[in-house]
């Protein structure tokens, strides 16, 4: 029995939900999401709230309704409030810059600036100083995979800590080289 997939999920006011030949979608303030659902699962829209329900009672397709029940839910919040991640710059030099509406350009120490065109869905806000800034959309994997992309231009090292993290990340520290005296 998946315990995640037997909730409701809550249909907000100003949230309309369509499910036609297997592909939901959902609209909301923020825009609109689509995505295909798993073969395994049955989804009913009773009530202003979205049912999650397995075509088969067997075991292995527990682990489906669990999936779709979080997808969309995911997609609900998406449209109403939106996601978000902040990263962080530590490191002597590292900026970032938006240049235009969907561009970045990073200097993280290389020879040539890095520069990254935003995926369609996503807005970026840059702090002043251009070491922090937030990346946000209505997509939550959308969000999530442009974060982990652009934090691997340069992830944080062990060392000193410089790099691209997030900015709720503890990155453990090691110790250097210890000196013979």
């Amino acid at each position: 029995m998946s315990r995640i997939g037997k909730k409701p999920i809550e249909i907000p006011k100003g949230v309309t939900v369509d499910l036609r030949g297997g592909v939901f979608s959902v609209k909301g303030p923020k825009g609109t999401l689509k995505r295909d659902l798993p073969p395994h699962v049955k989804v009913k829209v009773e009530d202003s709230k979205i049912l999650v329900d397995r075509v088969s009672k067997e075991r292995r397709f527990g682990a489906f309704q669990g999936l779709a029940r979080a997808l969309l839910a995911n997609m609900v919040v998406g449209v109403t409030t939106g996601f978000e991640k902040k990263l962080q710059l530590e490191g002597v030099g590292y900026r970032v810059k938006k240049q235009g509406d969907n561009k970045l350009v990073f200097n993280l120490g290389y020879s040539n600036p890095v520069e990254f065109d935003l995926p369609k869905g996503i807005e970026v806000d840059v702090g002043e100083k251009g070491l922090l800034f937030t990346i946000k959309g209505s997509d939550k994997e959308l969000v999530g995979q442009t974060a982990a992309t652009i934090r691997s231009f340069r992830p944080p090292e062990p060392y000193k800590g410089k790099g691209i993290r997030y900015a709720d990340e503890k990155i453990r520290r090691k110790a250097g080289k210890a000196g013979i005296k």
